[in-house]
């Protein structure tokens, strides 16, 4: 069976109220069959503990049902909070959204892109 990939890219600042509504997309994604989340994160512009905190929910929640979240694009000031808080270690970060598909997609996954 195919994997199924979701593409999300949320914009502007990531903070608690933004960040919870995207961790609630990504769960019911992940109920709906979803094995693998891509956050493209290239039109944050401003992230803070809050986001931080949202996307480590999401990444335990995804893990629970057996999936996992992939992240890239990120801007200097978000990789700066990410190399502050570890968060590179606990994430698998690639540089471009075309980083990950060489990387990470082969033939037989489908990429979803989220609307």
């Amino acid at each position: 069976m195919a994997s199924v990939v979701k593409a999300f890219q949320p914009s502007g600042i990531l903070d608690g109220i933004n960040g919870n509504q995207l961790r609630r997309e990504i769960i019911s994604a992940v109920e709906t069959g979803v094995d693998l989340v891509l956050l493209d994160l290239q039109d944050v512009t401003f992230m803070n503990s809050a986001g931080i905190g949202t996307l480590l929910a999401a990444l335990r929640a995804v893990r629970t049902k057996g999936s996992n979240i992939f992240i890239c694009s990120i801007n200097e000031q978000v990789k700066m909070l990410f190399n502050m808080t570890k968060m590179e270690r606990i994430f698998n970060i690639y540089s471009s959204r075309d980083e990950f598909n060489s990387k990470i997609l082969s033939p037989d996954r489908q990429l979803l892109e989220n609307h």
